[in-house]
């Protein structure tokens, strides 16, 4: 199987450069011919245009937006013979995965979003995280090329699966970061320094594992009392509507709005599986 890709920027080159030694060859291109050289010293073949990178059998693409999707996928498959696949690692709109790969279905070309997570650290290690939206025919085609870059391989589901999940990930990365910025709101005004409030949350949280350690459950429902994760769970809610509520109390003193802690002291609950019952308060 021959590989190709499409874009070598922050993160497509050190992917890339994990396929460099594949057996079936890997043929690169970038609008940037500098950045194929690195490629091409590690043994990967240059391409001159998107249409010599159409005859590989599977294509990652690592480009910035849907629109540059759009367009390098059209010219793949302007060269393209069927059976071919083109994986999506870019961020992009879960509908332009699937509506690609609806037009794309009759001439027998697998469109796959494959979007990633860890970092352009993770690449180079190979050790990113890959969701992967396929048919169970494309998925097989792609999995061995990702574990050469990622440590984890997910197939999530059809076409615009993968892209739906890198969301729902995000989603809790960013909203976690505008949760820990207002933290640091109420430790300045606080008077404490936030460099070292920083340094005990990386710390702690490498142990705890942070927000992934409560994602353990399949289902998003109320736990029942026979559940193995009842208990730890109804402990949890009780330490965090406790501190939640201290928090609260310390910015309400110091005149800190925290609007997230405030969502987070409604939702805690509920969003554990572990409600309270109609006569209970917090």
């Amino acid at each position: 199987m021959k590989l190709g890709y499409v874009g070598l920027g922050n993160m497509g080159a050190p992917m890339a450069a994990r396929l460099a030694d594949w057996p079936g060859g890997l043929t690169v291109y970038d609008v940037r011919p500098e950045a194929m050289t690195p490629l091409v010293e590690a043994g990967a073949r240059a391409a001159t245009s998107l249409a010599e990178v159409a005859s590989a059998d599977v294509i990652g693409i690592t480009v910035l937006n849907d629109r540059q999707v759009r367009e390098v996928v059209a010219e793949l498959t302007a060269h393209m013979r069927p059976g071919t696949v083109i994986a999506i690692h870019s961020t992009i709109s879960d509908r332009t995965a699937a509506e690609l790969a609806d037009e794309l279905a009759a001439k027998q070309i697998h469109i796959v979003d494959a979007p990633i997570s860890g970092g352009a650290a993770a690449a180079k290690k190979g050790d990113l995280a890959v969701m992967v939206g396929a048919t169970p025919e494309a998925y097989e085609l792609v999995k061995e090329p990702f574990k050469r870059f990622a440590g984890l391989v997910v197939h999530a589901g059809e076409p615009g699966a993968g892209t739906r999940m890198k969301l729902a990930r995000n989603m809790l990365t960013f909203t976690s970061y505008a949760a820990a910025c207002e933290a640091a709101r109420l430790a300045h005004e606080c008077g404490l320094d936030i460099v070292a409030l920083g340094k005990v949350v990386r710390h702690t949280d490498a142990i705890t594992g942070g927000a992934g350690a409560i994602m353990v459950r399949d289902s998003v429902g109320p736990l029942t009392p026979d559940s193995f994760y009842y208990q730890p769970f109804s402990h949890t809610r009780d330490l965090g509507e406790k501190d939640l509520e201290l928090a609260l109390a310390l910015g309400e003193a110091n005149a800190v709005e925290l609007p997230l802690a405030e969502v987070a002291l409604k939702r805690l609950a509920v969003g554990l599986g572990v409600p309270h019952s109609a006569d209970e308060t917090l």
